[in-house]
């Protein structure tokens, strides 16, 4: 009878080692860099052992991969090159990519597809001018979420409780003076990027470099991605006749991607 086959208990085909490799990635992946084996085992609720044996295999395939100053481990870029073939096939970089190349043509600046991991970003694509100014930001490579605008205008999408569970036990390290070192400063911050419905960089994190945000949005809503695009800072200071021009085509390109995607949550909105 289809009602008996129905209650009838599913098999558990899950492999325990595959479990607990995954809940290593999912735990490095949140910002925890693995440097305390003893405590990082206990965190996890695996044996010491189990864990270093774990975190090698990883590191061997690629998956994770050591810090070189401060020790420990962040995801790597064979789990990177995972990631980015899962979102070449759920179409976020292939519609993206030709979007950021108009927008390079309108603007005459570099333009960037990131992700926020934990702490960190992740660049995914890059399109950039015929300029000796062109970006040499990589696709792959990781930077501080919250000096960052593609990191800032993703952690505007998470709630005060959300993001101070993310940094309870994360400095926030200075990449320049203008960098927010506070969770109370941080968040004073994203909550003008919020209201503004993008980042915005003035030499903030790197000097001569202005940069622009704006999050990428999927079918339920949620902001899964970020575009930017970088150049001299001239561009981006408040009295650059450039700088109107970049918020207007940053945010229509931000909608078309994200529309692409089939979020609908503009329709009614004018940006």
């Amino acid at each position: 009878m289809p009602d008996d086959i129905d209650a009838k208990p599913h098999p558990d085909y899950s492999v325990p080692p595959v479990v607990r490799a995954l809940a290593v990635l999912r735990h490095i992946a949140a910002g925890n860099r693995c440097r305390n084996m003893s405590k990082t085992a206990k965190d996890i609720g695996i044996n010491r052992t189990t864990l270093i044996r774990l975190l090698a295999t990883l590191e061997a395939e690629r998956i994770i991969e050591t810090l070189p100053d401060d020790g420990g481990y962040r995801l790597g870029t064979g789990l990177i090159a995972l990631a980015t073939e899962a979102l070449n096939e759920r179409g976020l970089i292939p519609t993206a990519r030709p979007i950021l190349a108009k927008l390079v043509d309108r603007l005459s600046l570099s333009a960037h597809l990131g992700i926020r991991e934990g702490h960190e970003i992740i660049y995914l694509a890059r399109e950039t001018p015929n300029s000796h100014l062109a970006s040499t930001v990589r696709e792959g490579t990781h930077l501080p979420a919250h000096a960052t605008t593609i990191g800032r205008i993703l952690l505007a999408e998470l709630s005060s409780a959300d993001l101070r569970t993310l940094y309870s036990t994360h400095p926030l390290e200075a990449y320049t003076n203008k960098t927010r070192t506070s969770l109370e400063e941080l968040e004073n911050q994203l909550a003008e990027d919020r209201a503004r419905g993008m980042s915005w960089s003035v030499a903030n994190f790197e000097r001569e470099i202005g940069s622009a945000a704006v999050a990428v949005y999927d079918h339920q809503g949620r902001a899964i991605a970020a575009i930017n695009v970088t150049g001299h800072v001239s561009a981006f200071a408040p009295d650059s006749p450039q700088a109107g021009q970049i918020e207007a085509d940053l945010k229509s390109a931000a909608r078309e991607i994200s529309e692409a995607l089939g979020y609908r949550g503009w329709a009614s909105e004018q940006i």
